[in-house]
């Protein structure tokens, strides 16, 4: 079996954005392989060491510079990897159709797809590309298993977890929880450089979410200040935020 498992590029949780004329200006950031996507790429190699899969294909849709989250998934274990390079800016949405086509041509039988995607902070890229590959989709999976010839995985609800099958193939989104993302060995990152990484260049698409305007949040306080001395301040800043702002 062929695991499909997409990763994304994005800014780094800590670096620091700007904002330019149309959006976020990425020039002075650094960029790593997106959290979330270690979770699928983790569950896949391990899906291949138990045996349920000969090979794991990692798959990425973004400019050049996504590249670099590739190798990375390929240092982790990884046996080739797929570009689909674009510098447009597509939604999830837009995303999907064409991912799908790579899936397919693959001939994989179950996709892994973080949970949500930092540069979007969307989750619909998973259910979008399920919908896309006409496929069942188990979402957030906190625990998956290749059981047969389906699927099984555990769902965290309010009120504890439910346990989802579904026939393969399949498309799952990883969490945190599903598994600890291993780390790069030299000798890995080392072969890395040698393993097949094939650039596709993205046919036309067009994105399905058009930005307007782009704003910094304003950030308003009330500049309150509390008479009396510390006793006094402290029993009205208690009876202010239980009564008014309802925190208490």
């Amino acid at each position: 079996m062929t695991i499909v498992t997409f990763v994304k590029h994005v800014p780094d949780a800590e670096a620091r954005l700007g904002r330019g004329p149309d959006g976020l200006d990425l020039g002075g950031a650094s960029f790593a392989l997106d959290g979330m996507d270690e979770y699928g790429v983790e569950q896949a190699l391990r899906l291949r060491e138990a045996g349920a899969a000969s090979e794991v294909v990692a798959l990425a849709l973004g400019p050049a510079r996504s590249e670099e989250a590739l190798r990375s998934a390929l240092a982790l274990g990884a046996d080739r990897a797929v570009l689909l390079e674009t510098d447009a800016a597509l939604d999830p949405i837009a995303q999907a159709p064409a991912l799908a086509e790579v899936v397919r041509e693959a001939g994989a039988k179950l996709v892994l797809v973080g949970g949500k995607q930092a540069d979007w902070d969307s989750a619909a890229l998973g259910p979008a590309l399920a919908e896309a590959l006409g496929w069942p989709l188990l979402d957030w999976a906190t625990e998956l298993a290749v059981e047969g010839d389906g699927i099984v995985a555990v769902h965290d609800v309010d009120d504890g977890s439910a346990r989802w099958a579904a026939p393969l193939p399949a498309v799952v989104t990883a969490q945190q929880g599903l598994n600890e993302p291993r780390y790069p060995t030299l000798p890995n990152i080392m072969k890395a450089k040698r393993k097949p990484l094939e650039r596709r260049p993205l046919a036309a698409a067009s994105a399905t979410v058009e930005t307007i305007h782009v704003e910094r949040p304003a950030h308003a306080r009330r500049n309150v200040v509390l008479d009396g001395d510390v006793a006094t301040a402290a029993r009205e800043l208690a009876r202010r935020l239980r009564d008014e702002a309802k925190v208490l």
